[in-house]
């Protein structure tokens, strides 16, 4: 008889739990200032979405320390029996007001302010997907009762024609990242709205990772294209720019408080605990109050990409194999380096962290089969010496792979061992 355990246990899987050096769930220490402790060496840090360096900021850390003396660890609860402290409603009234919507929810997660969309999802309905959309927005679908669309990314003739096509009396809604997580490319914000207002659709845009970074304010992507009513309910995450966790629903309050109380992520979890509130307060004054930071983060992402564009590597540009088809003048935190083969994706991963650079080696299925890349998140706190010990990095892994014009490739066999074997 077969064996359910042994069925899902494949030879790769066994190489990505039983085996190291490995990609994938490395033990890191002392992370912050751009750095972090891998077995005991000290590196540069440029997996972490920590892109305004704030969840180790002392103002951060200290409203942390606060609210865990004053509440403890802990609500215990739920949000409908006793898991709502002023500290969430403060967060709430805050968020809700600098998104510049009339009412906003915190949920403990923001995989789970994703989840907590399929109330939306109702049957007869149609949503309308990214193809590169974050797998919370995936599985919210999946959770819901609406027929699913899937558009190809960032491509508005696909979605025109598919919502040209659709019942017209059905109701619909068109979701999407705001930012991609894995190529840091924008969504077609301006596109996308037209096509939701011609034909009756709701249009919903997950900031998780421009929301505290992009537009004037740092009020993600509506703000960054000019359109601050263009969108009809935000979901985001406090684990990025926010320097802590969690996750947010902003948008009209009779649609919140629809939410508040129907969203199973929200009405069947412990609420989100009050180091984690207090911090996210404090990192939002400072986000607020230190445009700097967002300025500075940008700067190094754009001199970043610019450098490994010299060295001759892919970075997604329009007209590269494989580029993106979102938003193509933006400059964000995340810089992707395709290199499309997996194997080589970790061979180059390895590499990396033996040059002093810890990265992200993404592969399917957050990414297509053979579009295998690796992935830069810049911080405000990096510094020019570690944009240089980066770019550095990059030239001598690239180099031994071949992966820079002109360069001789070292032969396999004379590789340091790869990231799926001992070292």
């Amino acid at each position: 008889m077969a064996d359910i355990f042994d069925k899902h246990l494949s030879p790769f899987a066994r190489a990505l739990t039983e085996t190291g050096p490995r990609p994938f769930s490395r033990p890191l220490t002392a992370i912050g200032e751009g750095e972090a402790l891998v077995d005991g060496v000290r590196v540069v840090m440029t997996a972490c979405n920590d892109y305004l360096g704030l969840s180790a900021d002392p103002r951060v850390t200290a409203a942390a320390a606060k609210a865990v003396g004053e509440y403890g660890t802990s609500c215990s609860g739920s949000r409908l029996v006793c898991g709502t402290l002023p500290l969430h409603e403060e967060l709430e009234a805050r968020l809700a007001a600098f998104l510049g919507r009339e009412a906003a929810i915190v949920t403990t997660t923001g995989f789970q302010a994703n989840l907590a969309l399929t109330p939306l999802f109702g049957r007869g309905d149609l949503v309308f997907s990214d193809t590169a959309n974050h797998a919370s927005l995936v599985d919210a679908i999946r959770l819901g009762a609406a027929a699913k669309r899937l558009y190809a990314h960032s491509d508005m003739a696909d979605l025109g024609r598919q919502l040209a096509a659709a019942d017209p009396g059905a109701a619909k809604i068109i979701v999407t990242d705001g930012l991609f997580s894995m190529e840091g490319d924008l969504c077609r914000l301006p596109e996308l709205t037209g096509l939701a207002r011609r034909h009756g659709a709701r249009l919903v845009v997950d900031g998780a990772h421009d929301i505290g970074l992009l537009g004037p304010g740092g009020r993600g992507v509506a703000e960054h294209f000019g359109l601050p009513d263009a969108v009809d309910l935000y979901t985001g995450t406090l684990s990025k720019c926010f320097g802590s966790v969690g996750g947010v629903l902003a948008g009209p309050a009779d649609i919140i408080n629809y939410l508040r109380y129907t969203a199973r992520p929200v009405i069947f979890t412990a609420s989100m605990p009050p180091a984690a509130l207090a911090a996210a307060l404090a990192a939002l004054d400072i986000i607020e109050a230190e445009p700097e930071r967002r300025m500075r983060v940008l700067d190094l992402a754009g001199r970043l990409r610019n450098g490994l564009r010299e060295l001759g590597l892919r970075t997604g540009e329009p007209g590269e194999p494989g580029a993106s088809q979102g938003e193509p003048e933006a400059v964000t935190p995340i810089v992707p380096v395709h290199i499309g083969d997996e194997e080589l994706c970790a061979r180059m991963w390895g590499l990396l962290l033996d040059e002093g650079v810890f990265a992200h080696a993404v592969v399917a299925p957050a990414v297509p089969m053979g579009r295998a890349l690796i992935r830069l998140s810049v911080q405000a706190t990096h510094t020019d010496d570690h944009l240089s010990r980066i770019l550095d990095a990059f030239a001598a892994a690239g180099r031994r792979l071949g992966l820079i014009p002109g360069a001789r490739p070292v032969p396999r066999q004379a590789q340091p061992a790869d990231v799926m074997s001992a070292r």
